[in-house]
């Protein structure tokens, strides 16, 4: 938000420099990112001044030049040339010295010393448009004879320079979305730390309707949606350009004036904080404003020409017959003041913030006017900015304020009341503050003070600020203006060792596998938690009625929480891959959401049909290794991927024993494994995703990809106790089976009989060769797996190791009906 300095100073007279007074907002909540000086006229008119042209020949080498000499107050002559047709001797002109920088638009240039068809000049005569006081070329400026020579020029045209002032507001801070706003706020700090100063509010004494008839009436049809509405009309104006002060205070804070009354509403919403909007009375068909919803599938052409297809929880304002502006939003283009419009009728009005968000949410319109009321303003101002609205029409446009004036407000929005303990509030603060200090702040924060004890204060807080409700807010309050700076910190600390938490520990571990797969060469990535609900359309085992929808979503590709991971890396991917960047391998650590219909939920468990999980997500995709001249490249497999996942459980301490792969259910895959504990409890999924999936996201090399749960991983991790334990002082033994198998066993399937054959010398059991074709039986497949035994202590023995392989032969046989080869 654009604060003017001067502008400022129209409400509350202080001393602060723009810079003391950036760092004084600041302070208070009101943090202030520039001062930037801004001038109505680009240059400020600097190294231009008046002059008396002396005397004024032609030019002997043109015909239309002419060779001047010019007093610029300093006692000499100076020498111009001029092409102007009017010049002449006994002018007084505007004169832009040599060394003077002139604008044009976006360009500039600098008057210096040149010879002009061999006459020497030493500045130039200016027009108009060339120093920017009007539009006019047709010659130089002339004035009037008693204006003394060497003048300044700024100081002839009254300029004044400006600071502007970019105040960053928090959302909850709607109260200081303007410029009295502010001086509130830092009437309330100069009262605690300066000089106290009286804020300048403009009267409306004056206001009295000229005509007790001509208005337009008012019918409010959902008071639910507009609590108050106010308006008054006022006929006979002059439609025309704002005066220049007006002109100028809007164009500092980057508003482009239009006319007298469009500007008054704009300067009144800056000013006071109060949205307006005014009509054309001859646009206001039957004599009749009526604020009530919209019809289904209506049309509408708002004032940018853009036609919306209403909703029927848009609220509108409207005449007898048709809309003419979204309330609170956006304005017609049809019912808005042109240049033909002598009858006026202004509203001020209140609206639900809640109603204004959504509708302006569902037709993607921001505006000043909706930014206000969506955070709330002050429903008990709206009918004195109409009054001083009213009064500034009648004051610069002309016409009669004709009644009656209009005021629907079927239930006041009383003030919120809040009970302060002087106890609460050092003890939130950390310090304790005099009581009559924290009164006095309240008083200054215009807080109605009910009753004032020794022990706390009651009060009334005022219905501008929405976000004041409780105890806490009052205690935020008086400590900005108090001062964050002036709550001392003592040198030593209290502190408290206490056991490590879940978050803890996850927090740890989380950084110990990010920097092993950074070290194996992945790159972590980051992706936004809201995505498109179309990924999930006919997804497999991640159903689109399973996702948490947003009630008022920013796009269609924004309008769900992820339930995976996956979508977010894909579009990765797919970014870096049409960029030659094909050679990939990303992780990320996020959450997931998912919103289960079946459940329902109750007034004491309202987020049971809710929940949310951690995953860690892995990508792979493209070479894992180039090639050059002495090998060939590598592409990146699932195998490769497994071991990556391996080396995860392995860091986190998960025996490869209490793992259980299975053959992937996931649809994401064209094909995949489940990954399990031997109890059965998920941990996730990893596999080749499906082509499908993969070229949706406009991919066409293979991926391979892993979804895991973290917190199932951590809770693993978590119970394992990490211990030391020496090298084995022996060798291993290693032994080589070939089994024929039905095509139907699977490796897991192997592994896990072998392994439930010996528990205490078996160290490994892996697959080294696969064989399926001619000459084995019909539906079978042969398997050569490597079994590797030791003892940590002691040399095993032939008659040990026989024993073990014949009970794990005998096993697979019986089990598995394997026969070996």
């Amino acid at each position: 938000m654009n604060i003017s300095y001067n502008w400022l100073k129209k409400y509350l007279d202080f001393s602060l420099t723009p810079d003391e007074l950036a760092a004084a907002l600041t302070s208070i909540g009101l943090e202030t990112g520039s001062v930037e000086e801004v001038e109505s006229i680009r240059g400020g008119l600097r190294g231009i001044v008046i002059g008396k042209v002396l005397t004024c020949i032609e030019h002997p080498n043109s015909d239309h030049l002419h060779i001047t000499t010019v007093d610029l107050g300093d006692g000499a002559e100076t020498q111009i040339v001029c092409g102007a047709p009017n010049v002449a001797a006994g002018q007084t002109v505007v004169v832009a010295t040599v060394g003077t920088t002139l604008y044009d638009g976006d360009k500039e240039f600098a008057i210096k010393k040149s010879k002009i068809r061999g006459v020497e000049s030493f500045g130039m005569i200016c027009a108009e448009d060339e120093i920017g006081v009007g539009s006019s070329h047709d010659g130089i400026i002339v004035i009037t004879d008693d204006v003394k020579p060497g003048t300044p020029a700024a100081e002839y045209y009254g300029l004044s320079s400006d600071w502007l002032l970019e105040v960053d507001l928090t959302p909850n801070r709607i109260d200081a979305a303007s410029h009295y706003g502010v001086a509130r706020d830092l009437s309330a700090w100069m009262a605690a730390h300066t000089q106290a100063s009286e804020l300048r509010r403009p009267a409306v004494d004056a206001f009295e309707l000229d005509n007790a008839e001509g208005g337009v009436s008012v019918r409010v049809e959902n008071t639910q949606a507009c609590p108050r509405y106010t308006g008054v009309t006022v006929r006979g104006v002059t439609v025309k350009e704002s005066p220049k002060w007006l002109k100028d205070a809007l164009s500092t804070i980057g508003l482009r004036p239009i006319n007298n009354i469009v500007d008054i509403t704009n300067y009144l919403l800056h000013g006071i904080g109060q949205p307006l909007h005014c009509f054309d009375v001859a646009k206001i068909a039957g004599g009749e404003i009526v604020v009530k919803n919209a019809r289904e599938g209506e049309k509408f052409v708002t004032l940018d020409g853009v036609e919306h297809t209403l909703d029927s929880r848009d609220l509108m304002i409207c005449n007898s017959e048709v809309p003419m502006c979204i309330a609170g939003v956006f304005g017609g283009l049809d019912s808005g003041v042109t240049e033909t419009t002598t009858d006026v009728f202004l509203e001020s009005a209140y609206f639900n913030p809640t109603s204004v968000r959504k509708t302006a949410r569902r037709h993607g319109l921001n505006t000043d006017s909706s930014f206000r009321f969506e955070r709330g303003v002050d429903p008990n101002n709206t009918l004195y900015v109409l009054r001083l609205a009213a009064l500034m029409v009648k004051e610069l446009a002309g016409g009669e304020i004709c009644g009656p004036l209009t005021d629907v407000y079927p239930s006041v929005i009383e003030p919120s009341r809040v009970d302060l303990r002087f106890d609460y509030l050092n003890s939130l603060v950390g310090k304790e503050i005099p009581a009559e200090t924290v009164v006095s702040i309240l008083k200054s924060l215009e807080m109605s003070l009910l009753e004032v004890t020794d022990k706390e204060v009651k009060m009334e807080v005022p219905t501008y600020r929405v976000d004041v409700t409780r105890p806490c807010d009052v205690v935020e309050d008086v400590l900005r203006i108090y001062g964050y700076n002036n709550v001392e910190i003592s040198d030593s600390v209290r502190s408290a060792l206490s056991s490590q938490t879940f978050e803890d520990r996850d927090n740890a571990l989380r950084n110990l596998i990010s920097e092993q797969l950074c070290a194996e060469g992945f790159n972590e990535i980051l992706n936004n938690s809201l995505t498109a609900e179309s990924y999930y359309n006919e997804l497999p085992g991640y159903p689109a009625d399973h996702c948490v929808k947003l009630l008022n979503p920013l796009s269609n590709d924004l309008s769900v929480m992820r339930q995976t991971l996956l979508f977010g890396g894909l579009e990765s991917l797919s970014h870096n891959i049409n960029r030659k960047m094909a050679d990939l391998r990303m992780f990320e650590f996020g959450n997931v959401y998912f919103f289960n219909p079946a459940a329902e939920s109750t007034a004491d468990r309202v987020l049971a049909p809710y929940s949310e999980s951690s995953r860690l997500a892995l990508w792979m995709t493209g070479a894992l290794r180039p090639g050059n001249w002495a090998r060939k490249e590598e592409e990146a497999t699932v195998y490769d991927l497994k071991a990556v996942v391996a080396n995860i459980f392995a860091r986190l301490g998960i025996n490869p024993a209490e793992i259980r792969l299975s053959a992937g259910t996931s649809g994401l895959y064209a094909a995949g494994l489940d990954i399990a504990t031997r109890s059965g409890k998920v941990l996730g999924t990893l596999g080749i995703l499906s082509k499908k999936i993969a070229a949706s996201m406009d991919i066409k090399q293979q991926v391979v990809y892993c979804e895991l749960d973290w917190h199932a991983l951590v809770n693993l991790s978590i119970r394992k106790k990490v211990s030391y334990s020496p090298l084995a002082r022996t060798m291993p033994v290693k032994r080589d089976l070939a089994l024929l198998l039905d095509k139907s066993v699977s490796m897991e399937q192997v592994e896990a009989t072998v392994r439930e054959s010996e528990r205490r010398l078996l160290k490994d059991v892996s697959l080294f060769d696969v064989y399926e074709g001619k000459n084995l039986p019909e539906g079978k497949k042969s398997y050569a797996i490597a079994i590797t035994l030791q003892d940590d202590e002691k040399t095993l023995q032939d008659k040990q190791i026989e024993a073990v392989m014949n009970k794990v032969i005998t096993n697979l046989t019986k089990k598995l009906g394997a026969e070996l080869r």
